[in-house]
């Protein structure tokens, strides 16, 4: 038998400040926070859809996080879809003071043809927010 995998659940996002993190991603893509507590403290996650990002201090020790072997903030390159036109997503970022780093433009997504408009989160990754045509 052959594992297939059909989905993400979460990813972990390396991150400097979560607090700062935290609110950028609540308030420029409409994520809703969530703290887990663990037995090592609490995690912070940030929830969209039927998914969630963990918000992962580069601070924590290996022994509380057990992570990549080469974590670094800033080095994500994430891409998420909206039912919001493109249009739309540059006038809310820049409603947000975020600055467009490109787009919007053609790329090819999973599914087909997105139009992409890229940012930075505060850690410098990047961050593509994306429609099907």
């Amino acid at each position: 038998m052959t594992v297939v995998v059909d989905a993400i659940d979460h990813l972990v996002a390396n991150v400097r400040d979560v607090e700062v993190s935290a609110a950028w991603y609540q308030r420029v893509l409409g994520m809703v926070r969530e703290d887990v507590p663990t037995p090592h403290g609490p995690v912070t996650t940030v929830r969209f859809g039927r998914q969630k990002i963990n918000l992962r201090p580069i601070s924590a020790s290996k022994k509380a996080w057990f992570t990549a072997d080469h974590e670094q903030a800033g080095s994500d390159d994430l891409c998420f879809l909206t039912g919001s036109t493109p249009q739309q997503v540059v006038d809310h970022l820049h409603a947000c003071g975020v600055a467009i780093a490109e787009g919007p433009g053609e790329k090819r997504g999973a599914q087909g043809t997105i139009v992409s408009v890229y940012c930075r989160d505060p850690d410098g990754s990047l961050i593509e927010i994306s429609s099907y045509k």
